[in-house]
């Protein structure tokens, strides 16, 4: 089912999103006349490599720059990628890779070869599903950027701020997986581009009756400042 619901979904999005995505992807090339599809080797299922695409968002030699992780003003990113990551466009061709298998709408987000290597135990477990456009962790952090935002190191502060909380989180996702949950994180997604706090609100609504740590609520929930901590 989960999968069948993928593919139908994938496919609306993209026909309907093909009106906005044809326009940008001859923007970006224009900017500076490179390809507009950045393609990135990622971890999936069962510890199997694909190629994930994104509109790019960045300067072609991006990844021979700088880090993976990346703030909202990080000088890599071009005039037309600060606008594609505000509303979260550059993830549109990921339904791509929904289409075609690599990726599932919802489940935890594809790491680099190099931060899975580093997983514990547990967090391999995330590994034994589709990586997906979004998730539990993706609305809590939907400003991930921000956080990372005049450090020195981004992908240190990801890992000490970022990493402990999205790797529980979906952990959560792997235990309760359901297409209900899956239609509730996708509507969370959408609403958390244009109304963040209500969105997080609603998501606390639903992690309540998932019986999640009281800390990790907390967490969840965004209102306080994020601390470091170890992942699971």
């Amino acid at each position: 089912m989960k999968r069948l619901f993928d593919i139908i979904f994938s496919l609306c999005v993209l026909s309907v999103s093909s009106l906005v995505l044809l326009p940008i992807l001859f923007l970006i090339y224009l900017e500076d006349k490179h390809s507009p599809i950045y393609v990135a080797s990622r971890m999936g299922r069962n510890f199997r490599t694909f190629k994930m695409y994104k509109l790019r968002s960045m300067v072609v030699n991006a990844d021979s720059i700088g880090g993976s992780s990346t703030s909202n003003h990080d000088p890599r990113i071009t005039k037309m990628g600060r606008v594609v990551r505000k509303y979260k466009l550059d993830e549109l061709m990921q339904f791509v890779n929904v289409l075609i298998g690599d990726m599932s709408v919802v489940g935890p987000r594809p790491q680099v070869q190099a931060a899975v290597q580093g997983y514990t135990f547990e967090e391999r477990k995330l590994l034994g599903i589709r990586p997906g456009i979004t998730d539990i962790a993706s609305v809590v952090f939907s400003d991930e950027g921000d956080i990372l935002e005049g450090v020195a190191d981004p992908d240190q502060s990801y890992d000490l701020l970022i990493r402990p909380w999205k790797s529980r989180l979906g952990l959560i996702y792997l235990r309760r997986s359901s297409l209900m949950l899956d239609i509730k994180l996708i509507l969370l997604t959408a609403l958390a581009v244009i109304k963040r706090d209500l969105a997080l609100f609603l998501l606390q609504r639903v992690l309540l009756g998932f019986d999640v740590e009281p800390y990790l609520m907390e967490i969840a929930s965004r209102q306080k400042p994020l601390f470091a901590g170890e992942p699971p």
